[in-house]
Protein backbone atom coordinates (compact mmCIF):
# COMPACT_ATOMS: atom_id res chain seq x y z
CA UNK A 1 0.00 0.00 0.00
CA UNK A 2 1.47 3.47 -1.11
CA UNK A 3 0.24 6.39 1.33
CA UNK A 4 0.82 9.93 -0.53
CA UNK A 5 -0.21 13.11 0.15
CA UNK A 6 -2.82 14.71 -1.45
CA UNK A 7 -2.04 18.37 -3.28
CA UNK A 8 -5.27 20.39 -3.95
CA UNK A 9 -4.07 20.75 -7.60
CA UNK A 10 -4.61 17.51 -8.23
CA UNK A 11 -8.52 17.51 -9.52
CA UNK A 12 -8.32 13.88 -10.31
CA UNK A 13 -7.14 13.15 -6.94
CA UNK A 14 -9.84 15.21 -5.11
CA UNK A 15 -12.09 13.25 -6.87
CA UNK A 16 -11.27 9.89 -6.05
CA UNK A 17 -11.13 11.12 -2.09
CA UNK A 18 -14.40 12.04 -2.62
CA UNK A 19 -15.87 9.09 -4.04
CA UNK A 20 -14.31 7.38 -1.35
CA UNK A 21 -16.05 9.46 1.11
CA UNK A 22 -19.05 8.75 -0.57
CA UNK A 23 -18.40 5.29 0.04
CA UNK A 24 -17.56 5.19 3.56
CA UNK A 25 -20.76 7.65 4.51
CA UNK A 26 -23.21 5.31 2.69
CA UNK A 27 -22.47 2.92 5.20
CA UNK A 28 -21.38 4.75 8.37
CA UNK A 29 -23.55 8.51 7.79
CA UNK A 30 -25.74 8.51 5.02
CA UNK A 31 -26.87 11.79 5.55
CA UNK A 32 -23.65 13.43 7.02
CA UNK A 33 -23.08 16.81 4.08
CA UNK A 34 -20.06 15.69 1.73
CA UNK A 35 -17.86 18.11 -0.02
CA UNK A 36 -17.60 17.86 -3.64
CA UNK A 37 -14.34 17.75 -5.99
CA UNK A 38 -13.87 21.36 -5.68
CA UNK A 39 -15.07 22.01 -2.49
CA UNK A 40 -12.58 19.25 -1.00
CA UNK A 41 -9.62 20.86 -3.19
CA UNK A 42 -10.82 24.17 -1.39
CA UNK A 43 -10.33 22.99 1.92
CA UNK A 44 -6.77 21.79 0.89
CA UNK A 45 -5.67 25.27 -0.64
CA UNK A 46 -7.56 27.16 1.95
CA UNK A 47 -8.97 25.72 5.22
CA UNK A 48 -10.97 27.23 7.64
CA UNK A 49 -8.92 30.23 7.83
CA UNK A 50 -6.05 29.84 5.44
CA UNK A 51 -4.52 27.38 7.92
CA UNK A 52 -5.28 24.24 5.83
CA UNK A 53 -4.61 20.51 7.12
CA UNK A 54 -3.37 17.53 5.11
CA UNK A 55 -4.67 14.79 3.31
CA UNK A 56 -2.73 11.39 2.30
CA UNK A 57 -4.27 8.66 -0.08
CA UNK A 58 -3.37 5.16 0.67
CA UNK A 59 -3.60 3.51 -3.03
CA UNK A 60 -2.86 -0.40 -3.25
CA UNK A 61 -0.38 -1.48 -6.43
CA UNK A 62 -3.10 -1.78 -9.16
CA UNK A 63 -3.96 2.30 -8.11
CA UNK A 64 -7.29 1.70 -6.20
CA UNK A 65 -7.89 3.66 -3.33
CA UNK A 66 -8.62 1.83 -0.59
CA UNK A 67 -7.67 4.94 2.59
CA UNK A 68 -7.57 8.42 3.11
CA UNK A 69 -6.07 9.64 6.18
CA UNK A 70 -7.45 13.76 6.86
CA UNK A 71 -4.79 15.21 9.11
CA UNK A 72 -4.99 18.52 10.98
CA UNK A 73 -2.12 20.70 12.80
CA UNK A 74 -3.20 24.24 13.72
CA UNK A 75 -0.82 26.79 13.55
CA UNK A 76 -2.89 30.31 15.14
CA UNK A 77 -3.18 28.46 18.66
CA UNK A 78 -3.16 25.00 20.12
CA UNK A 79 0.33 24.33 18.14
CA UNK A 80 1.03 21.11 20.10
CA UNK A 81 -1.75 19.21 18.79
CA UNK A 82 -2.97 17.02 15.77
CA UNK A 83 -5.98 16.13 14.70
CA UNK A 84 -7.15 12.91 12.13
CA UNK A 85 -10.03 11.47 10.20
CA UNK A 86 -9.43 8.18 9.19
CA UNK A 87 -11.73 6.52 6.12
CA UNK A 88 -11.22 3.21 5.05
CA UNK A 89 -13.33 1.94 1.83
CA UNK A 90 -16.33 -0.74 2.94
CA UNK A 91 -14.45 -3.11 0.64
CA UNK A 92 -11.30 -2.90 2.14
CA UNK A 93 -11.95 -3.08 5.69
CA UNK A 94 -10.65 -5.43 8.58
CA UNK A 95 -7.65 -5.77 6.44
CA UNK A 96 -5.60 -3.64 9.13
CA UNK A 97 -5.51 -0.17 6.60
CA UNK A 98 -7.15 1.77 9.20
CA UNK A 99 -4.26 1.23 11.78
CA UNK A 100 -1.76 1.70 9.52
CA UNK A 101 -3.13 5.09 8.36
CA UNK A 102 -3.22 5.79 12.25
CA UNK A 103 -0.14 5.06 12.69
CA UNK A 104 1.13 7.29 9.74
CA UNK A 105 -0.67 9.77 11.10
CA UNK A 106 1.24 10.11 14.40
CA UNK A 107 4.12 9.86 12.26
CA UNK A 108 3.40 12.95 10.85
CA UNK A 109 2.42 14.25 14.15
CA UNK A 110 5.59 13.90 15.82
CA UNK A 111 7.60 14.62 12.80
CA UNK A 112 5.87 18.08 12.78
CA UNK A 113 6.50 18.37 16.59
CA UNK A 114 3.25 17.53 17.93
CA UNK A 115 2.57 15.99 21.55
CA UNK A 116 -0.67 16.08 21.70
CA UNK A 117 -3.09 13.38 18.69
CA UNK A 118 -6.59 13.42 18.13
CA UNK A 119 -9.43 11.34 16.15
CA UNK A 120 -12.83 11.90 15.33
CA UNK A 121 -15.09 9.23 14.73
CA UNK A 122 -18.91 8.67 13.48
CA UNK A 123 -20.94 7.18 17.01
CA UNK A 124 -20.35 3.70 16.07
CA UNK A 125 -19.47 0.65 17.93
CA UNK A 126 -16.60 -0.38 15.81
CA UNK A 127 -15.24 3.44 15.61
CA UNK A 128 -15.14 3.66 19.03
CA UNK A 129 -13.60 -0.28 19.26
CA UNK A 130 -10.87 1.10 16.99
CA UNK A 131 -10.07 4.42 19.04
CA UNK A 132 -9.82 2.72 21.77
CA UNK A 133 -7.67 -0.21 20.73
CA UNK A 134 -5.02 2.55 19.57
CA UNK A 135 -5.14 4.47 22.94
CA UNK A 136 -7.11 7.26 22.49
CA UNK A 137 -9.41 8.16 25.34
CA UNK A 138 -13.12 9.88 24.50
CA UNK A 139 -13.06 13.55 25.58
CA UNK A 140 -16.25 14.72 23.90
CA UNK A 141 -19.60 14.66 22.06
CA UNK A 142 -20.27 16.42 19.14
CA UNK A 143 -23.79 16.63 17.33
CA UNK A 144 -24.55 17.40 13.67
CA UNK A 145 -28.30 19.01 13.28
CA UNK A 146 -29.87 19.99 9.81
CA UNK A 147 -32.68 22.44 9.51
CA UNK A 148 -34.85 21.84 6.89
CA UNK A 149 -35.50 25.41 5.04
CA UNK A 150 -38.78 24.11 3.20
CA UNK A 151 -41.06 23.03 5.92
CA UNK A 152 -39.60 25.61 8.50
CA UNK A 153 -42.55 26.85 10.75
CA UNK A 154 -42.40 30.86 9.70
CA UNK A 155 -44.74 31.91 11.88
CA UNK A 156 -42.95 30.20 14.60
CA UNK A 157 -39.40 31.60 13.29
CA UNK A 158 -41.23 35.69 13.15
CA UNK A 159 -42.38 35.03 16.52
CA UNK A 160 -39.86 34.15 18.31
CA UNK A 161 -37.78 37.20 16.68
CA UNK A 162 -40.36 39.63 17.32
CA UNK A 163 -40.29 38.34 20.74
CA UNK A 164 -36.07 39.00 20.96
CA UNK A 165 -36.87 42.43 19.62
CA UNK A 166 -38.58 43.28 22.73
CA UNK A 167 -36.28 41.58 24.58
CA UNK A 168 -33.42 43.23 23.14
CA UNK A 169 -34.74 46.91 22.84
CA UNK A 170 -30.93 48.10 23.41
CA UNK A 171 -29.39 46.73 20.22
CA UNK A 172 -30.05 47.09 16.77
CA UNK A 173 -29.55 44.29 14.54
CA UNK A 174 -26.98 44.68 11.26
CA UNK A 175 -26.75 42.85 8.53
CA UNK A 176 -23.58 42.75 6.09
CA UNK A 177 -22.85 40.46 3.59
CA UNK A 178 -19.10 39.14 2.51
CA UNK A 179 -16.08 41.01 4.56
CA UNK A 180 -16.82 43.11 7.86
CA UNK A 181 -16.36 46.88 7.37
CA UNK A 182 -12.51 47.73 8.79
CA UNK A 183 -14.11 49.98 11.95
CA UNK A 184 -15.79 46.42 12.69
CA UNK A 185 -12.89 44.67 13.22
CA UNK A 186 -11.33 44.88 16.41
CA UNK A 187 -15.16 44.48 17.71
CA UNK A 188 -16.03 41.72 15.93
CA UNK A 189 -12.72 40.56 17.26
CA UNK A 190 -13.60 40.38 20.70
CA UNK A 191 -17.56 38.51 19.58
CA UNK A 192 -15.65 35.88 17.74
CA UNK A 193 -13.60 34.73 21.21
CA UNK A 194 -16.84 34.53 22.89
CA UNK A 195 -17.25 31.18 21.27
CA UNK A 196 -14.32 29.71 23.82
CA UNK A 197 -17.12 30.05 26.36
CA UNK A 198 -18.77 27.09 24.50
CA UNK A 199 -18.18 23.77 26.57
CA UNK A 200 -15.47 21.70 25.47
CA UNK A 201 -16.08 18.70 27.74
CA UNK A 202 -12.68 16.66 28.75
CA UNK A 203 -10.54 18.13 25.83
CA UNK A 204 -7.00 18.84 26.43
CA UNK A 205 -7.19 22.37 24.21
CA UNK A 206 -6.41 25.53 24.51
CA UNK A 207 -8.84 28.56 23.58
CA UNK A 208 -8.71 29.66 20.44
CA UNK A 209 -6.63 33.06 19.73
CA UNK A 210 -8.46 35.43 17.37
CA UNK A 211 -6.52 38.72 15.78
CA UNK A 212 -7.84 41.42 12.99
CA UNK A 213 -5.78 39.42 10.60
CA UNK A 214 -7.53 35.85 11.06
CA UNK A 215 -10.64 37.17 10.94
CA UNK A 216 -9.48 38.78 7.37
CA UNK A 217 -7.94 35.20 6.59
CA UNK A 218 -11.58 33.38 7.50
CA UNK A 219 -13.51 35.78 4.71
CA UNK A 220 -10.75 35.12 1.95
CA UNK A 221 -10.86 31.35 2.85
CA UNK A 222 -14.52 31.90 2.58
CA UNK A 223 -14.28 33.24 -0.58
CA UNK A 224 -12.34 31.07 -1.87
CA UNK A 225 -14.39 28.31 -1.17
CA UNK A 226 -17.06 29.92 -3.61
CA UNK A 227 -19.17 30.97 -0.76
CA UNK A 228 -21.73 33.89 -0.22
CA UNK A 229 -21.03 34.77 3.53
CA UNK A 230 -24.13 36.43 5.54
CA UNK A 231 -23.44 38.17 9.13
CA UNK A 232 -26.54 38.87 11.16
CA UNK A 233 -24.49 41.09 13.89
CA UNK A 234 -26.19 42.48 17.33
CA UNK A 235 -24.75 46.22 18.34
CA UNK A 236 -25.53 48.20 21.28
CA UNK A 237 -27.39 51.35 20.42
CA UNK A 238 -25.59 53.57 22.86
CA UNK A 239 -22.15 52.16 23.09
CA UNK A 240 -21.94 50.37 19.44
CA UNK A 241 -20.23 47.56 21.16
CA UNK A 242 -20.68 44.44 19.13
CA UNK A 243 -22.69 42.43 21.40
CA UNK A 244 -23.19 39.53 19.36
CA UNK A 245 -23.35 37.86 15.88
CA UNK A 246 -24.64 35.12 13.24
CA UNK A 247 -22.44 33.87 10.26
CA UNK A 248 -23.88 31.27 8.01
CA UNK A 249 -22.31 30.39 4.56
CA UNK A 250 -24.02 29.51 1.94
CA UNK A 251 -22.22 27.42 -1.54
CA UNK A 252 -22.40 28.96 -4.96
CA UNK A 253 -21.88 25.46 -6.27
CA UNK A 254 -24.67 24.04 -4.37
CA UNK A 255 -26.82 26.63 -3.31
CA UNK A 256 -29.11 24.80 -1.72
CA UNK A 257 -26.73 23.98 1.48
CA UNK A 258 -25.95 25.97 3.95
CA UNK A 259 -23.59 26.13 7.17
CA UNK A 260 -24.00 27.62 10.30
CA UNK A 261 -20.03 29.17 10.82
CA UNK A 262 -20.48 30.59 14.19
CA UNK A 263 -22.68 32.19 16.77
CA UNK A 264 -21.48 33.97 19.74
CA UNK A 265 -22.27 36.40 22.47
CA UNK A 266 -19.83 38.28 24.21
CA UNK A 267 -20.25 37.91 28.33
CA UNK A 268 -20.70 41.30 29.01
CA UNK A 269 -24.16 41.52 26.79
CA UNK A 270 -25.36 37.98 27.62
CA UNK A 271 -28.83 37.93 29.43
CA UNK A 272 -31.09 39.65 26.30
CA UNK A 273 -31.50 37.00 24.21
CA UNK A 274 -29.00 38.18 21.33
CA UNK A 275 -28.86 34.71 20.51
CA UNK A 276 -31.81 33.55 19.32
CA UNK A 277 -32.07 37.71 17.75
CA UNK A 278 -29.46 37.16 15.69
CA UNK A 279 -30.34 33.26 14.28
CA UNK A 280 -33.57 33.78 13.66
CA UNK A 281 -32.85 37.05 11.85
CA UNK A 282 -30.75 34.78 9.96
CA UNK A 283 -33.39 32.75 8.88
CA UNK A 284 -35.77 35.85 7.91
CA UNK A 285 -33.12 37.52 5.95
CA UNK A 286 -32.39 34.06 4.19
CA UNK A 287 -35.49 33.56 3.11
CA UNK A 288 -35.44 36.44 0.80
CA UNK A 289 -31.92 36.59 0.21
CA UNK A 290 -31.47 32.96 -1.14
CA UNK A 291 -34.78 31.65 -2.18
CA UNK A 292 -32.66 27.88 -3.70
CA UNK A 293 -31.82 27.08 -0.08
CA UNK A 294 -33.21 24.43 1.26
CA UNK A 295 -31.05 22.72 4.44
CA UNK A 296 -28.73 24.38 7.06
CA UNK A 297 -26.48 22.43 8.96
CA UNK A 298 -24.51 23.27 12.30
CA UNK A 299 -22.58 21.47 14.54
CA UNK A 300 -22.61 21.96 18.59
CA UNK A 301 -20.55 20.21 21.78
CA UNK A 302 -23.25 17.23 23.00
CA UNK A 303 -23.34 19.80 26.37
CA UNK A 304 -24.36 23.01 24.55
CA UNK A 305 -27.49 23.08 26.49
CA UNK A 306 -27.90 26.91 25.76
CA UNK A 307 -27.41 26.57 21.78
CA UNK A 308 -29.77 23.27 21.49
CA UNK A 309 -32.15 24.85 23.15
CA UNK A 310 -32.49 27.20 20.79
CA UNK A 311 -31.73 25.31 17.76
CA UNK A 312 -34.94 23.13 18.75
CA UNK A 313 -36.95 26.22 18.91
CA UNK A 314 -36.21 26.23 15.73
CA UNK A 315 -36.88 22.66 14.08
CA UNK A 316 -33.12 21.27 13.75
CA UNK A 317 -33.43 17.51 14.28
CA UNK A 318 -29.61 15.17 14.95
CA UNK A 319 -28.19 13.94 11.46
CA UNK A 320 -25.38 12.42 13.80
CA UNK A 321 -23.00 12.08 17.00
CA UNK A 322 -19.33 12.38 16.38
CA UNK A 323 -16.94 11.51 19.11
CA UNK A 324 -13.76 13.00 19.24
CA UNK A 325 -10.89 11.02 21.34
CA UNK A 326 -7.59 12.21 22.24
CA UNK A 327 -3.95 10.72 23.69
CA UNK A 328 -0.53 11.72 24.16
CA UNK A 329 2.38 11.28 21.67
Amino acid sequence: MDISRLSSDDAAGCADAVALLNATHAVDCPAALLSTPSGYAADLRYGWDLDPGRSYLAREEDGSLVGLLQLFAPTYDNTNLAWIEVEVHPDHRGRGIGSELVRYGEQVADELGRTSFGITTWDLPKAEAFAKRHGFEQKAVEVNRRQDITNLDWPTVQKLYDEAVLASADYEVVRIIGALPDEMLEGMVAVTASINDAPKDDLDIEDDVFTPERLRAYEAARQGHNQTMYRVIARHRTTGELAGHSVVTVERERPHIAEQNDTAVSRDHRGHRLGALVKTGMLLWLREAEPALTQLDTWNAESNNHMISINEQLNYYVVARALDYQKSL
